[in-house]
């Protein structure tokens, strides 16, 4: 209802003025036609002439000075001495409620006529455009203008620039890299124009330009005073796998990684962080290539000059594995002070191939200083010295022509390695595994890790070795044999092995005998093969025996010489050699002189070696298994 009322009285009021209106008007007239006035007269040709030079004069992509003619809901319409009003949307104009007929804005003029004939009109281009000139100006002059950071986008931040939202690229934000965009999103800063894009509009700014210009003088200042030896204090402004770029204020200078500390550094990122302050020594500076070399471990002493204050022979220390390399290990006991664990240094008892056996990348180990070489800044480490030496008490545990039982630990082809305690290995040559047989190589007589008895022949404690010795557990069979095997006595003999010129068989005492080709048949044997086989035992007569050369020579056909027929037959028929009955006839022509006795040199038993030999022998390393 009280709309309604205010509607009714508003028009009550209008009713009433409107005559007072129409009055004036008619008075104003009366006056305008008494007073005295020249109007020019203009046909239609002037006039047309007139307006086409007004509407040639109002181009588009131009700010025009425009009266505003009428007011909408939505629209202003605006009068620039067109043909026709522009029309501008009200929602362009900051505070529309305002505006009067008849006020005198600033308009842009985007097009003379749009589909429908009307001029179109903009205030907020021309709001943009009159800022657009304010920026051009600013690029020109290269005038220092505050700006507030919007947002951050990919590269950089946009920031409000007189309204106008510009790009400030993240590396021209400051002098150094920035960590934390975000942080900046909100902050006040002074910038400068540095480009324009006039197509797309476009306006990049920069702050970190004056902060150089700011820190020119400081850096120039600096550049004056540089100088080998000199101590600056900087901010770490990068880190590299290499080193580390210092800021010394407005100069850069690179800490090499190798002169970060006097230790071991994997990486700088140990040492130092983004934006630590750090001191630093100038060791180099070049001034045409501007580079600048820092160190830091140069502000210290070396730890080694010191080293004889804190360590001597003996010292028990601690560090951590630092290097591995194939002869042993690298222990940093402190910064700058690494000492070598020598493979052979790891441990008495077990023998190291390589040092990850024993110890492992980053380990902490205790280790005994051996020898300091301060000239050479060498650090000898051991282990094994940590725990008793097992040899220290050897002579007493291990007397001479004692016997004891060890494991097999390895084999070569001058004999093999016996393992009496961990940590205490003794030699059995190869000539003293046997009495009896003649062993080609060790892997003939026992295996890897099978016990064995032995005994002791001598020690050199000095240089760890021991000689041990396997047939020595028994006594010398050959005085016996030289008895129970003498020159015409019979006896039976397993055939063992073939070989070219006849067959080695063992004989009842386990000693091997050598039978020759010509001796197992009447006949010539042409492939001894074809007629005897290892493991056939054969009837066999002494023809020859040499205690000292340990040599028993067998003959078959002297065993038959005294036989009867039935018994060489039989023979025969187990071994049918073709025509040995018919030489088998003869045989009592045959002198045993005219036997041919060849002895293969693969029967010679082998000399023994003397103890001294064994123990002052040149040994290759008992950890290698090449012969085995």
């Amino acid at each position: 209802m009280s709309e309604v009322t205010e509607v009714a009285g508003d028009a009550q009021m209008a009713a009433v003025a409107a005559p007072q209106k129409i009055s004036r008007l008619h008075h104003n007239l009366e006056a305008l036609f008494d007073s005295d006035f020249n109007v020019p007269m203009m046909d239609d040709s002037s006039f047309d002439e007139l307006l086409n030079k007004k509407v040639a004069s109002i181009k588009t992509e131009e700010l025009a000075k425009g009266i505003v003619a009428q007011i909408t809901k939505d629209s202003i319409f605006i009068d620039i001495g067109f043909k026709s009003h522009g029309v501008v949307a009200r929602s362009e104009f900051i505070g529309a409620e305002l505006l009067s007929i008849g006020d005198v804005v600033d308009v842009f003029i985007e097009n003379i006529e749009d589909g429908s004939g009307k001029l179109v009109l903009s205030r907020r281009r021309a709001d943009f455009m009159k800022t657009w000139d304010d920026i051009l100006k600013l690029h020109e002059t290269q005038q220092i203008v505050p700006v507030r950071i919007l947002r951050r986008i990919k590269g950089g931040m946009v920031v409000d620039l007189l309204g106008i939202e510009a790009f400030l690229p993240g590396s021209q934000i400051d002098v150094r890299p920035v960590r934390d965009f975000d942080a900046w999103v909100g902050r006040a800063l002074d910038v400068r124009v540095v480009k324009i894009n006039h197509p797309n509009e476009n306006v990049v700014v920069s702050h970190k330009i004056l902060l150089e210009e700011h820190l020119a003088e400081q850096r120039k200042a600096i550049l004056d005073k540089l100088e080998k030896g000199l101590v600056l204090e900087g901010t770490v402004k990068a880190i590299s796998d290499f080193g580390v770029f210092v800021d010394l204020g407005g100069v850069d200078g690179l800490v090499h990684i190798t002169d970060l500390s006097w230790g071991r550094v994997s990486h700088p990122s140990e040492i130092v962080t983004l934006d630590e302050t750090v001191k630093v020594v100038v060791l180099d500076y070049d001034p045409e290539k501007r580079r600048i070399s820092l160190g830091m471990k140069q502000l210290t002493s070396h730890p080694w000059d010191a080293i004889g204050e804190k360590y001597t022979q003996g010292t028990k220390v601690q560090g951590k594995v630092v290097s591995l390399t194939d002869y042993g290990a690298f222990i940093e006991i402190e910064k700058g002070i690494e000492g070598l664990i020598h493979i052979s240094e790891m441990s008495w008892t077990q023998h190291i191939k390589h040092p990850s056996q024993a110890v492992s990348m980053g380990q902490t180990v205790e280790a005994v200083i051996l020898n300091i070489d301060k000239d050479d800044k060498k650090l000898a480490l051991g282990m094994k010295q940590l725990d008793p030496d097992p040899w220290a008490d050897l002579m007493a545990k291990y007397p001479i022509n004692s016997q004891h039982k060890g494991v097999v630990r390895n084999l070569t082809n001058f004999g093999l390695f016996v393992e009496l305690e961990p940590g205490v290995d003794g030699l059995v040559h190869i000539s003293d595994l046997s009495w009896t047989k003649k062993i080609r190589h060790p892997g003939e007589f026992v295996k890897k890790g099978d016990e064995l008895d032995v005994i002791v022949l001598g020690i050199d404690a000095d240089n760890r070795r021991i000689a041990l010795g396997h047939k020595q557990i028994s006594d010398n069979p050959w005085d016996f044999f030289e008895s129970r095997f003498s020159a015409g006595s019979e006896t039976e003999g397993k055939i063992e092995r073939i070989i070219e010129k006849g067959v080695i068989v063992e004989l009842p005492e386990g000693v091997d005998g050598f039978v020759p080709v010509s001796q197992l048949s009447f006949a010539p044997v042409r492939n001894i093969a074809d007629f005897f086989k290892p493991g056939d035992s054969v009837p066999l007569k002494v023809v020859e025996f040499d205690k000292e050369t340990k040599k028993i020579v067998l003959s078959a056909v002297e065993y038959f010489r005294d036989k009867d027929e039935i018994a060489i037959a039989a023979y025969n028929a187990a071994h049918p050699v073709p025509n040995a009955e018919k030489y088998a006839s003869n045989i009592s022509e045959l002198k045993v002189e005219d036997l041919e006795i060849a002895y293969p040199e693969e029967m010679t038993m082998d000399i023994p070696v003397d103890v001294s030999t064994v123990l002052s022998a040149e040994i290759p390393r008992m950890d290698d298994d090449s012969n085995d």
